[in-house]
């Protein structure tokens, strides 16, 4: 029920992160321009007739993240109750901190009027958020506690292999998340338009001429390449040398499809001149293929914790090291 339960908060937060874009691709951050009340109303009494237009946006993403705040709280509450792994219960905390801080910066937003650095912050911890939600997820479930069949079974792949791919996810993740942070950067400060054109750039493959808002678009096009690159290098890696082990195969399938999503909604968002909806599934799209690299560099990692249990024997009457906490 816990897994569940997780599985269920990570679900209404990609409903909560689509909810957030849709609040920036109609521009409707200021549409309710006070907080922590709307139009001097409670968040909660707020009339359902006053709900138009780009009110709708930002108000409904308000009450979003106040229920996604609340199913956190839950979930903490029960991993401190059932959840014997201190390190899960401090992991749920952290999401806890987490999106309390995010309602801070939603609503600093809002009183500051959009400052861009604020933003590009409210942006940045949102996909925070949704990893800790999604590594919840993953350790409270039964494939991780029990440490993968395939792990525990007989082993093909070299220590130098698991080392590499061990690398490879991780820089992978790492480099998908700096490139949200500069999409997020090119929408809060109004660069998703300064190349108007895909695939080339003012009709060649580099811009002519340049300013700032140029600058961070032709970055995160750049940035796209690499982040394909080192996706596809990290699933070919997977594919040739860690064939045998289901539950990195799955993800590395799933991340090359949600990059290929990504990429052609990147490019329609352009073609499209940032229509609103083919812009916020674009953000979400993303989020995705962050918390899936992610799900494979995790589970690259859980190996190593097996390896470790099974260094030495256990003497009787003595508890086995138990570093990672995972059988706790």
């Amino acid at each position: 029920m816990l897994h569940s339960f997780s599985k269920f908060l990570v679900a209404c937060t990609v409903v909560l992160i689509l909810a957030g874009s849709l609040v920036t691709s109609h521009d409707a951050g200021l549409s309710v321009p006070d907080w922590p009340t709307s139009y001097g109303w409670s968040m909660f009494t707020f009339p359902p007739s006053m709900w138009v237009a780009n009110i709708l946006y930002e108000h409904g993403h308000r009450l979003i993240a106040s229920t996604v705040g609340l199913l956190t709280i839950l979930l903490v509450v029960w991993l401190w109750i059932a959840e014997p792994r201190r390190w899960v219960r401090w992991l749920g905390a952290a999401a806890l901190g987490a999106v309390i801080a995010q309602g801070i910066l939603g609503g600093l937003t809002v009183l500051f009027f959009l400052p861009p650095a604020v933003s590009i912050g409210h942006a940045g911890l949102a996909e925070v958020f949704f990893c800790l939600t999604v590594a919840i997820a993953l350790f409270t479930s039964r494939g991780w506690v029990d440490g993968y069949a395939s792990i525990t079974g007989s082993r093909t792949a070299p220590d130098d292999d698991d080392a590499r791919l061990r690398r490879l996810a991780t820089l992978t993740t790492v480099l998908i998340y700096s490139q949200i942070l500069v999409g997020a950067t090119m929408r809060h400060t109004g660069a998703g338009l300064a190349i108007p054109d895909f695939p080339l750039m003012f009709g060649g493959i580099a811009p002519d001429h340049w300013d700032a808002k140029i600058a961070v678009h032709f970055a995160h096009r750049v940035g796209a390449l690499v982040v394909v690159l080192a996706i596809l290098t990290t699933v070919a890696h997977v594919w040739s040398r860690a064939r045998e082990r289901a539950e990195l195969v799955r993800p590395s399938l799933l991340l090359v499809l949600l990059v290929a999503v990504q990429v052609a909604l990147g490019a329609l968002t352009v073609l499209s001149r940032r229509d609103p909806w083919i812009n916020s599934f674009h953000v979400v799209i993303g989020a995705m293929v962050l918390t899936t690299s992610l799900v494979l560099t995790l589970r690259s990692w859980r190996g190593v914790g097996n390896r470790l249990e099974n260094l030495q024997p256990v003497p009787e009457m003595q508890k086995t090291p138990d570093p990672l906490g995972v059988r706790a």
